[in-house]
């Protein structure tokens, strides 16, 4: 730990490493006071922003998403993270490298650039750690560590809707389509892949592994890991969770609620077991802060992105033990 340091860890921290004292009402708000940085040497996790919502079928503001999770993560700087008692950047070198800038007012571009900005990130080793934003920013961000990893990957995809809606123009810009776009693409295996939380009809999941949010709630979450780690093994897999998987009770900030999800206690212990995943990229998206309350939709979305990171932790000293 730095603490000859106090104040504003995320641009006057030397080291990758450690945490400094942080008044949590003050300050930088990087993720978790993690160093503002671009520079990815050494890096093991790389957070970025990418503050798009002109993907959405209803409500708008998930542009502002990035910034609410931020803002939201202080006190999960502060103290280390329940239930792990460790701080996880003694070991994981993670840094806040900004929000993904792109032109709003020209929008075939913005798939394109979201893609190279994930190119940049994943070409120097690190992981990405990606908050949204809408969902559609996901497929994109496929393309670039299916390049990476191989495809097809296997997608963990935490969701009130399976975004599975038929879309054969390949230049649209929609939320509710895009891992349709991402089978039809061979980006994602559908048969290695699990939907967790769904409670909206399609009529084709593509051959989606579904576990709907009735199932989690009549079977608890130690039988739903039991069934995701059955349907994904050790295949690289991506891990995106649409905070819109959570009832509108724990995430009322979001641009399509539908009541009848996840709990956030629910949640947090789904994330809180992947360690034995092989988990190769992670998102949170949809956290829409115009429509939220008390910030219970933004801490959602920053504790589960903190647990993500604490998985992370533990697989990295596990491979070095």
């Amino acid at each position: 730990m730095s603490a000859e340091i106090k104040g504003d860890g995320a641009i006057r921290r030397q080291s990758l490493y450690g945490s400094n004292p942080e008044n949590t009402y003050a300050g930088v708000l990087s993720f978790m006071r993690r160093n503002y940085t671009r520079e990815l040497a050494g890096v093991d996790v790389a957070i970025s922003g990418i503050p798009l919502d002109l993907s959405t079928t209803f409500r708008p503001g998930a542009r502002l998403g990035p910034a609410a999770v931020r803002a939201a993560s202080v006190q999960l700087a502060e103290l280390m993270p329940f239930p792990w008692g460790f701080d996880p950047f003694e070991d994981l070198a993670v840094i806040d490298y900004g929000d993904c800038w792109f032109d709003a007012h020209n929008p075939l571009t913005i798939a394109p650039t979201i893609v190279d900005h994930a190119r940049t990130i994943l070409a120097s080793g690190a992981k990405m750690l990606t908050f949204g934003g809408d969902h559609f920013i996901t497929y994109p961000l496929l393309k670039a560590h299916a390049e990476k990893y191989g495809k097809p990957l296997s997608l963990i995809h935490f969701d009130a809707h399976c975004d599975t809606w038929a879309d054969d123009n390949p230049d649209s810009l929609n939320h509710g389509t895009m891992f349709y776009k991402a089978v039809k693409e061979g980006l994602v295996d559908p048969a290695t892949s699990v939907q967790v939380g769904i409670r909206t009809w399609n009529e084709d999941f593509m051959g989606f592994n579904v576990i709907d949010a009735p199932w989690v709630h009549a079977n608890g979450t130690a039988a739903t890991m039991e069934r995701i780690l059955s349907i994904v093994g050790a295949r690289p897999a991506y891990l995106t969770f649409d905070i819109d998987c959570l009832d509108p009770a724990y995430a009322p900030g979001t641009g399509t609620p539908v009541p009848g999800g996840l709990t956030s206690a629910q949640a947090l212990a789904l994330v809180r077991a992947m360690g034995p995943l092989n988990l190769v990229g992670m998102d949170v998206v949809e956290v829409a802060p115009p429509f939220d309350h008390s910030e219970i939709t933004a801490l959602a979305a920053a504790h589960l992105a903190a647990d993500m990171l604490c998985v992370l932790r533990n697989q990295k000293v596990a491979r070095a033990g």
